[in-house]
């Protein structure tokens, strides 16, 4: 064999073996998905195949960082953490990327598409928030923080949907995410609180006579129950403007915003009578979450 021959089977080998290794990254991305974020794993599967892959890599992305207030003991580790995501995603990481499936995933879908870099930035900017206790100001910063965390993911999704290309519909994220996002907060309510934290606006708050530190004791101030309430209001408001605007959307794209079929499932079991703010844990079985997502596939597809 010569020199010649031996370096191109090296080279295809050593191709090979990329190959092989950035499949298992997008499988384990899957996996955290499947496990950690059920609704975006079951939406995810009414996307073309070959998209889905990319798909898991996002959100388990979005996962990842969502989680660094759980892994971390004090702010300043979470800091370092949030920043080693930023340094990663901009190319300037001092570790090596290539070892995080989840990092490599994602580096390797936003080459794909050419998927804008701030975006992804920029919800990491906005997850800080997430590693203290301070309250929302207003409603004002609670819907900037969904836009850049819940309604990005939604815009980011549907590019990749659109193989790259401009996908339309640039509202309907923006309320879609809106709507997952609120949902998303007043169901975590129990734990945020467990833990000191409270996303319900300190200005909503105070407008039904309760601070955000008195809305955080047991049992539930009348004021709170309201300020759920008037929440929940948005996140239905949020949830029909999206319906509204995904006309705009390609219809190659709109199974991107198919996580929000969901947010009507789990509002309605916070509107019941039983419903109490620091106990009820609210969930739907996973046929009606399913079901409900396959007829939002089948009406907008």
């Amino acid at each position: 064999m010569t020199e010649t021959a031996a370096e191109t089977r090296a080279e295809s080998a050593a191709a090979d073996d990329r190959v092989r290794k950035m499949t298992e990254n997008y499988r384990h991305c899957e996996q955290l998905l499947r496990q950690h974020d059920r609704d975006r794993w079951l939406a995810c599967m009414f996307a073309p195949a070959a998209l889905r892959p990319r798909l898991h890599a996002l959100y388990a992305f979005s996962l990842e960082v969502a989680r660094v207030r759980e892994t971390v003991s004090d702010p300043m580790p979470g800091e370092i953490r949030m920043q080693w995501w930023v340094d990663a995603i901009e190319g300037e990481a001092r570790g090596d990327v290539r070892g995080h499936p989840v990092a490599a995933a994602l580096i390797d879908t936003i080459r794909a598409f050419s998927l804008p870099r701030t975006a992804f930035t920029d919800l990491v900017e906005a997850r800080r928030f997430d590693l203290y206790d301070e309250p929302m100001a207003d409603e004002k910063e609670l819907e900037t923080y969904c836009g850049r965390t819940a309604s990005a993911l939604f815009r980011l999704a549907s590019i990749i949907l659109a193989e790259g290309g401009e996908p339309g519909g640039a509202d309907a994220a923006g309320y879609a995410g809106g709507a997952y996002a609120l949902t998303g907060l007043l169901r975590s309510f129990p734990w945020l609180a467990a833990r000191g934290q409270i996303y319900v606006p300190a200005e909503m708050l105070e407008r039904h006579g309760v601070t955000p530190a008195a809305a955080l004791v047991r049992p539930a101030k009348p004021g709170l129950i309201a300020a759920l309430a008037e929440l929940r209001g948005l996140a239905r408001r949020r949830h029909g403007e999206a319906l509204a605007a995904l006309p705009a959307v390609a219809p190659k794209a709109r199974a991107a915003l198919a996580p929000l079929a969901c947010a009507p499932l789990y509002l309605a079991a916070m509107e019941r009578p039983d419903y109490q703010p620091f106990s009820s844990r609210i969930d739907a079985p996973q046929w009606r979450r399913q079901w409900a997502i396959w007829r939002f596939s089948r009406k907008y597809r």
